[in-house]
């Protein structure tokens, strides 16, 4: 019946809200598979159905570069590259520019949420190591990884979902991303070296409370293991550019090269795959699917629209996208809004706006969380306050540049 589907949908997305449900030791991964499962024990949904609901193609791209990120991991590229550019012989505002321009290129290609992980730690130790105030530096990190990550159709989950689902032309979004995503990245830069002025050097009080440097946690660099994955990613790359080759299917074979490893053994290169993540969007799909075919869906976007805010126009479209990726964060504020991206302009917007609103909150973005959670490893506080100081003006800068060069490319 439908009531039941919207019962369980509702709890589903009070618990993306939350991020856990009441009394229960469940995270929004559990939630989500809960939600599927109660659909199938109900009866609402067949196992046939939940299996057919799953968007195959976007989870096989998403776990092959889970499996690429993995390999770049153990071959300590993110270590190396982190550990140069902090090295740099300049000063604060430059290593600042050198950062983010690195964050966001590799964030375009390798996903912001495995950038944020594997260069957190080495680039707090670098900065404690130059007596710099490391606070600057992994907010900066955070915010350029959620931009550069919009550059391109693999960048993070919800672009890969959003590309599959609308067939997005590879070469094609990155034309339509790239003014706003470097232009959010000057203005990235901008803002953090704005707010950090004089305030970039590790008072003697500060560096007092701090624990001792983990360098050692890092992982050794490995030159071949490192050749491997950066040419199978170019290779990717080339193919998603150059020819008609299912994303997916290029994506999966240049894994499994990956996985023949005389080295790596398979065991350490899956477990670094983000598993979690796979069984949240399974999850997600099963009660989106259930939701759509009661047509409570197509109801509420027809009152939206009587109401004065159709979500098949650019402007009510940005909003919800905003609203909904900080409420319940990005990939299930994209599986509800695709089903009224039907316009040219729909799978850009949705891409960028998602994306960039992921920078407002600690919450608002899975990378802020592991830059957070890793600074407060290393004793290094940053709260919520801390965090919106830079999160806030970053993330209506980029927005407002979003929706002027989106306005400029779609006026109608």
């Amino acid at each position: 019946m439908p009531t039941t589907v919207l019962v369980v949908f509702l709890v589903v997305y009070l618990g993306m809200f939350l991020g856990e449900l009441p009394f229960l030791q469940i995270d929004r991964t559990g939630i989500a598979l809960l939600g599927a499962i109660a659909l199938v024990a109900l009866g609402e949904v067949s196992p046939e159905q939940a299996a057919q609901s799953v968007h195959l193609p976007t989870l096989l791209l998403l776990f092959s570069f889970m499996v690429l990120s993995a390999q770049m991991r153990l071959g300590g590229f993110y270590t190396r590259v982190t550990r140069r550019i902090a090295a740099s012989p300049v000063g604060p505002p430059a290593l600042l520019a050198l950062l983010i321009a690195a964050v966001a290129a590799l964030s375009a290609v390798f996903s912001n949420d495995i950038v944020c992980l594997a260069m957190a730690p080495v680039l707090a130790d670098a900065c404690l190591k130059r007596g710099l105030n490391p606070v600057p530096f992994l907010l900066a990190l955070a915010c350029a990884a959620n931009v550069g990550s919009a550059a391109t159709l693999i960048g993070n989950p919800q672009n890969m979902l959003i590309g599959e689902t609308l067939r997005l032309s590879f070469a094609g979004y990155a034309r339509e991303a790239a003014v706003p995503v470097l232009a959010g990245l000057a203005a990235t830069w901008a803002i953090v070296a704005f707010l950090s002025r004089g305030r970039w050097a590790l008072d003697a009080a500060q560096a007092a409370v701090l624990p001792e440097r983990h360098e050692e946690d890092a992982a050794a660099y490995d030159a071949w293991q490192t050749a491997k994955g950066l040419l199978v990613a170019g290779a990717l790359i080339a193919v998603f550019l150059f020819t008609d080759v299912p994303r997916e299917v290029a994506a999966l074979t240049g894994a499994g090269l990956l996985l023949l490893s005389r080295r790596l053994h398979t065991n350490k290169m899956l477990g670094l795959v983000d598993w979690e993540l796979l069984v949240l969007f399974i999850g997600l799909f099963v009660v989106n699917h259930a939701f759509q075919e009661t047509g409570l869906a197509a109801r509420a976007m027809q009152f939206l629209a009587e109401a004065g805010l159709p979500l098949g126009a650019p402007a009510p479209m940005f909003g919800a996208a905003f609203v909904a990726s900080n409420l319940v964060s990005n990939v299930p504020a994209v599986m509800l809004l695709l089903p009224a991206a039907g316009e040219p302009w729909s799978g850009p917007l949705l891409a960028l706006v998602s994306t960039l609103a992921g920078n407002l909150l600690i919450v608002g973005s899975i990378a802020n969380i592991i830059v957070v959670d890793c600074a407060a490893r290393r004793g290094i506080r940053i709260d919520w306050r801390m965090h919106a100081r830079v999160g806030v003006p970053v993330t209506l800068a980029t927005l407002a540049l979003a929706a002027a060069w989106l306005l400029l490319r779609f006026p109608a």
